[in-house]
C-alpha cells in the first residue's frame, strides 16, 4: 500500500461509514491546524517586525546578549512547568474529563482549579527563587559574561525584571490547553501577537524616551505576558469557567498529572540542559567571537518561522485528536493520521530547508542589516542560520512525533532519546565550535536533532505495528524535488542579475516554491495533487 493512499482520510477505518467519520475527523484537524497556522503566522510576522527593531535598536553587541539571556532564562522553566507540562500531561488527562464524558461538569471545573491553583504556586515558587537567585544563574548560564563585569551586571537586572513573566506565560499555557480540550482554537492562535506588539510599542516609546532603551524592552516583556494571560481567561470564562481556589487539592486527575509530568519534566529538564549548554558555549567569546548568543537567537528566530507555522500548529491540533484516539485504543487510526501530518511535514520542510540554507546570507542582511546590525552581526548570524537549516526536517518531525508520544500517555521515551541526544550535542558542540565558531552550535544542534527524529520515528513505528517502506519512498521523492528545486533556485541567483536585494530574494524564493510544486506533481506527490485540485476545484478533494 502507497503512503499516499493510507495518508488518505478514507483509509483510517472500514467501512463507508468509518471512512466518513474518518474523512470528517481529518478534515476537522486540516481546519483546526489551518487557524493556528494563520494565528502563527501572524505571531510570526509581527514577530519579524519586533526581531528588526531589536536588531536595528541593540545589533549584536553586549545589550543584545544581555537581554537575549535575561529572556531566555525565564523561558527556560516556562517549558518546564508551563507549555510543555500542557502538551504532555494536561491536555491528555483533561480530555478524559471533559464535561462532554463527565456527568458532573462541576467535578471537571473544580479539576481544572486544582490544576490552575496548583500551578500557580508553583510558578510563584520559581519566580521569587529566580529573582533572588539571578546573580548565580546568569553567571551559571552565560560565564563568559564574567570577563565583562557590566554585561554581568546588566543581565542580572534585565532577569530580575523579566523573570515574573514565567507567572503569566505559565497560567496562559494552561490555560491554552483547557480551550483545546474544548476545540477552541482561535484564541489561544492569536494570543501570541500581544507579547510581539507589547515588544513593538515598548521598543518604540523606550527608544525615544530612556537612556537605555533595553530596560524598556525588559518592561514590555512584562506587558506582554499580562496581556496574554488576560486575553486568554476572558476566553476561557465564555466556556463557563469559574475559579474558586480549591479547599482541597486532592484529586485523581491531578495525580494522573503528576505521575505524567515527572518524565515530561525530567525530559524537558534535559531539552533546557541543550539550551543551556549552546547558550554557555556562545557566551564564550574567545572561542565563537562577539556576539555569539545574538546570532544563535535571530538565526533560531527564521528557523523558528516555518516551525511555528505548521509544525507547532499541527502539533498543537493533533493533541487532543490523537489523545481521544489513544483513549480508544484505535492505533490504525493513530497510524494513519500520524503519516498524513508527517507527509505534510517532509513536503513542507524540505523545500524550505533548502531555500534558507542557500539564501542564508542575503535572509539576514535584507532583513535585519541596519543600525547596530552590520556586516559582522549578518556574517555570524548567517553561518548559524545555514547549519540550523540543515536540521529543520527533523526538528519539525519531533514535534509531532512528541505528541503521538503523550498522546499515548508515553512521556518517558522522548525523554531517554532525548538524553541521548543530548550527550551527542554536547559532544558536538565542543568539537565543532572551534572551527565553525557560532556555526558549530548551530550544526551540533541540526545532527542530533535528526538522530532524536530518526530514533522516534523508529520506536513509534514499533509501537504502531510498522510504518510501511512508501513512506521512506515519499520522503526520497520529496528530497529530490526539493534538491532539484535548490539548483534552480541557485543558478537562478547567480545568474540573474536585480537592482534591489529584497526584490530578487523575494521574487526567486517565491518562484522557487512555484517550481517546486510543479516537480512535485509532475512526480505525483499526493499534497501537490491536492493544492492543484484545490486551485483548479475549489475546496472539491483530490481522488
Amino acid at each position: 500500500m502507497s503512503t499516499d493512499k493510507l495518508s488518505r482520510p478514507d483509509d483510517s477505518a472500514g467501512g463507508s461509514k468509518g471512512k466518513s467519520h474518518s474523512a470528517d475527523s481529518h478534515r476537522s484537524l486540516i481546519q483546526s491546524t489551518s487557524i493556528l497556522s494563520l494565528g502563527t503566522l501572524s505571531s510570526r510576522i509581527l514577530g519579524f517586525f519586533r526581531d528588526i527593531i531589536l536588531a536595528k535598536l541593540l545589533g549584536t553587541g553586549f545589550k543584545a546578549d544581555a537581554f537575549f539571556v535575561a529572556l531566555k532564562i525565564p523561558n527556560l522553566f516556562r517549558d518546564l512547568v508551563g507549555e510543555g507540562a500542557t502538551n504532555a500531561a494536561v491536555v491528555p488527562v483533561l480530555s478524559e474529563y471533559h464535561p462532554k464524558k463527565e456527568k458532573n461538569p462541576e467535578e471537571f471545573w473544580h479539576f481544572v482549579s486544582v490544576v490552575l491553583a496548583f500551578a500557580l504556586i508553583v510558578l510563584s515558587l520559581i519566580t521569587i527563587s529566580g529573582i533572588l537567585l539571578a546573580p548565580h544563574i546568569v553567571r551559571m548560564i552565560a560565564p563568559g559574561f564574567m570577563a565583562q563585569p557590566a554585561k554581568l551586571e546588566l543581565t542580572v537586572q534585565l532577569t530580575k525584571t523579566m523573570f515574573p513573566y514565567l507567572v503569566f506565560i505559565g497560567l496562559t499555557s494552561y490555560a491554552m490547553g483547557i480551550l483545546y480540550t474544548f476545540r477552541s482554537f482561535v484564541v489561544p492562535a492569536f494570543t501570541p501577537c500581544l507579547l510581539n506588539v507589547a515588544i513593538i510599542a515598548s521598543a518604540f516609546i523606550s527608544s525615544r524616551t530612556m537612556a537605555e532603551p533595553v530596560y524598556g524592552l525588559a518592561w514590555g516583556v512584562l506587558a506582554g505576558g499580562l496581556m496574554q494571560l488576560l486575553f486568554q481567561w476572558n476566553a476561557l470564562a465564555r466556556t463557563g469557567f469559574r475559579f474558586r481556589w480549591p479547599r482541597k487539592f486532592r484529586h485523581p486527575g491531578a495525580r494522573k498529572i503528576g505521575k505524567l509530568l515527572i518524565p515530561r519534566m525530567v525530559g524537558s529538564g534535559v531539552y533546557q540542559l541543550t539550551v543551556f549548554i549552546d547558550t554557555f558555549c556562545a557566551s564564550l567569546a574567545t572561542i565563537v567571537g562577539a556576539g555569539g548568543i545574538s546570532a544563535i537567537y535571530y538565526a533560531n528566530r527564521i528557523i523558528q518561522f516555518p516551525m511555528g507555522i505548521f509544525s507547532v500548529a499541527m502539533a498543537s491540533a493533533l493533541l487532543p485528536s490523537l489523545s481521544g484516539l489513544a483513549h480508544k485504543k484505535d492505533l490504525k487510526s493513530i497510524r494513519a493520521t500520524l503519516i498524513f501530518f508527517l507527509e505534510n511535514i517532509f513536503f513542507i520542510m524540505c523545500p524550505t530547508t533548502i531555500m534558507i540554507f542557500l539564501l542564508s546570507e542575503p535572509i539576514i542582511r535584507v532583513l535585519f542589516q541596519r543600525g547596530e546590525f552590520g556586516d559582522y552581526s549578518t556574517g555570524i548570524t548567517s553561518s548559524a542560520l545555514t547549519f540550523y537549516a540543515i536540521g529543520l526536517f527533523g526538528f519539525g518531525g519531533i514535534k509531532i512525533l512528541v505528541t503521538a508520544f503523550h498522546s499515548l500517555q508515553d512521556t518517558k521515551t522522548p525523554v531517554k532519546v532525548a538524553g541521548l541526544c543530548l550527550v551527542i550535542n554536547t559532544v558536538l558542540n565542543f568539537v565543532l565550535m572551534g572551527p565553525l565558531k557560532v556555526g558549530g552550535i548551530a550544526l551540533a544542534s541540526a545532527i542530533a536533532g535528526t538522530i532524536d527524529f530518526l530514533i522516534l520515528f523508529a520506536i513509534m513505528g514499533r509501537k504502531l505495528g510498522g510504518f510501511n517502506a512508501g513512506l521512506l519512498v515519499y520522503f526520497l521523492r520529496v528530497f529530490f524535488a526539493a534538491v532539484l528545486t535548490g539548483v534552480i533556485v541557485h543558478l537562478s541567483w547567480l545568474n540573474i542579475p536585480m537592482k534591489y536585494e529584497f526584490v530578487k530574494l523575494v521574487v526567486l524564493g517565491g518562484a522557487g516554491f512555484l517550481v517546486y510544486g510543479c516537480i512535485s506533481f509532475l512526480l505525483k506527490i499526493n499534497q501537490a495533487r491536492r493544492i492543484w485540485n484545490w486551485m483548479t476545484h475549489g475546496s472539491q478533494r483530490t481522488r
